[in-house]
């Protein structure tokens, strides 16, 4: 079901909320699941492409131009947050909070049915506030994982959900793996408990459980050994093993046993 802008925006704002709680002045240096970021390196991540998303919006043109220079020179995230190491916790989070307002005002003021230039593929305005949630949610929860923090699900899980579904064809292309022609239906229980699916009703290959549960294992913040989905068929099993709802080169994902 399509949301409006508005509520997506409103439900990113809720997101971003709850992450800065977990950023209190001690937790930024510490080491995250992954590999080799702190939680500074997670916001500074953000900041960054939150800032990108100010340039996409505003100034389509030259943010296009910008991405082919990005792409001749190697574009490394990695790089990215290693050049700002050395920013103190306070600056990264009030960079973070100016360039998240930014982006939520650009978004706001655009036309609902503006394609918006990315590092992929375009997006309409509402997939594109829908990606950026995604990443918030996820990035959040390696910091709360780093903070030792166990975050109350919400029911914005449904737009991580959704993003989930939409990119079945591309977690198999990315991984170099031929694109299942079988359908596969989503059966997730939401944290207020509604619920919520997607899907044909008759397809042979499901996947049910904890919208929370099948959010972790899309984001690779989880193993889906770790998690309590009841996943049945082929197309299904290997779609939980190779899940990425994000840009980017191929995920590894996370190995079983660390969150169980």
């Amino acid at each position: 079901m399509a949301v409006a802008i508005d509520q997506l925006l409103t439900d990113l704002r809720e997101e971003t909320g709850d992450l800065e709680r977990l950023l209190t002045p001690g937790v930024w240096d510490l080491p995250t699941p992954a590999e080799g970021w702190t939680v500074r390196d997670q916001v500074t991540h953000l900041a960054w492409f939150d800032e990108a998303a100010v340039r996409a919006v505003t100034d389509p043109g030259a943010f296009r131009d910008e991405v082919r220079r990005l792409a001749e020179e190697g574009f490394d995230t990695d790089r990215i947050v290693a050049e700002r190491r050395a920013m103190p916790g306070g600056e990264v989070l009030a960079w973070f909070r100016t360039a998240r307002g930014r982006m939520i005002e650009a978004l706001a003021a655009l036309d609902p049915k503006a394609r918006i230039p990315w590092y992929g593929p375009d997006m309409g305005a509402a997939s594109f506030a829908t990606a950026r949630l995604m990443e918030t949610w996820a990035h959040g929860q390696d910091v709360a994982d780093a903070v030792g923090a166990r975050r109350a699900p919400t029911d914005r899980l449904r737009h991580v959900a959704q993003l989930g579904v939409r990119t079945l064809s591309w977690s198999f292309a990315v991984h170099g793996r031929p694109v299942p022609q079988a359908p596969v239906r989503v059966e997730l229980a939401l944290p207020g408990g509604g619920a919520w699916t997607a899907g044909p009703e008759d397809a042979a290959d499901v996947v049910r459980g904890p919208a929370l549960d099948f959010c972790l294992v899309v984001t690779q913040r989880r193993n889906p050994a770790d998690v309590g989905l009841t996943v049945t068929g082929p197309v299904a099993e290997e779609w939980m093993r190779i899940a990425q709802a994000f840009a980017g080169p191929p995920g590894s994902g996370r190995p079983p046993g660390r969150f169980a």
